[in-house]
């Protein structure tokens, strides 16, 4: 066990990192475009590279950051043109493949779906959103992929990745919300799932992503960002 207790406070010491870094993209203290040096953020910081650099690919994993040639991290803009593209196609193909999905899940994979949704609603308690956005996306990718349609579920998934940076901006603004519907549709979904109704499924899978689009949008209006 030698060693541990470092190990352990490496892993502390990068989720703070992580967490002023996050924080600081999400309020604006760090604006879109800005470079984050690891040696520079290190020494702001006053902490090694080590958890920078971690803390910065957490940032990348959550799309919030990305790597832009001769330029390294950088963090991402955002803008309300790409949004409503990301979105009207995710409308298109999400509700369909929610509908398609329902004819081939079976008891297992609904509790698989349940699953998610317990883990989700205990992450949302906890505030640990890029988790919650994790089980959301497999409780999704249980019932999509339960259509049977391979090339569907790859173009969704992509989608999913070229919006994440909207999803933890929506998310983060939720949280300040006094009665959030973020986390509500879930459990409704599986619900619907379980007793097989199709149409309920495809239709709180597009009140969702309305739901989301337009938390969204109001965010980036207040900030001034949208062009």
């Amino acid at each position: 066990m030698t060693g541990a207790a470092p190990l352990v406070q490496a892993s502390l010491l990068t989720d703070q990192v992580h967490a002023v870094l996050y924080q600081a993209v999400i309020n604006g203290a760090i604006p879109a475009g800005t470079r984050l040096r690891v040696r520079d953020v290190a020494e702001r910081m006053g902490t090694s590279v080590m958890p920078v650099r971690e803390a910065i690919r957490r940032l990348e994993e959550s799309g919030l950051v990305e790597r832009e040639p001769h330029k390294g991290a950088v963090v991402k803009g955002f803008t309300l043109r790409e949004l409503i593209h990301i979105y009207d196609v995710r409308l298109l193909l999400e509700s369909g493949a929610g509908r398609q999905g329902v004819a081939g899940l079976d008891e297992e994979l609904v509790r698989s779906m349940a699953k998610e949704c317990e883990a989700l609603n205990r992450a949302a308690h906890e505030g640990r959103v890029r988790d919650a956005l994790d089980h959301d996306e497999a409780l999704l990718t249980v019932l999509y992929g339960a259509g049977g349609n391979p090339v569907l579920m790859d173009t969704v998934r992509g989608l999913w990745h070229q919006c994440r940076a909207y999803k933890v901006l929506g998310a983060a603004a939720a949280e300040g919300e006094r009665e959030s519907t973020l986390w509500k549709y879930q459990s409704r979904l599986v619900d619907a799932a379980c007793e097989g109704d199709a149409d309920t499924v495809a239709d709180l899978i597009r009140d969702s992503l309305l739901s989301s689009r337009s938390r969204i949008q109001s965010t980036l209006d207040e900030e001034g960002e949208a062009t």
